[in-house]
């Protein structure tokens, strides 16, 4: 079974992307999916405000961002990004934000 396209958007050398790559993977698998995962790299603001990159990684699936809230965030940089959560701070999104994206 397939699912939505699934998009990776980091800079070379952030320490979460390949984290960022194997969460998607995990959460898809338990799923039952085969999601299409394109890995974007962004190499510049420039291409970070194009992309609407708000940090690196950023996980969008079906076109979406997958943290809930982050569609009005005009914040587009070439840096790392924190995902804010009630249990801290984290350099990955939270797993049940891209099991919420994928199933939708």
């Amino acid at each position: 079974m397939s699912s939505a396209r699934v998009e990776i958007l980091s800079f070379s050398g952030c320490p979460h992307a390949g984290a960022a790559y194997e969460l998607v993977e995990s959460v898809a698998a338990e799923l039952g999916l085969d999601p299409e995962i394109e890995v974007i790299e962004v190499s510049d603001n420039q291409q970070a405000a194009a992309l609407r990159f708000l940090g690196s990684p950023t996980v969008r699936i079906g076109g979406r961002d997958v943290e809930p809230g982050s569609a009005p965030r005009r914040d587009y940089v070439l840096a790392c990004r924190i995902y804010r959560a009630d249990e801290g701070a984290s350099g990955l999104p939270r797993r049940e934000w891209i099991r919420e994206a994928l199933v939708r």
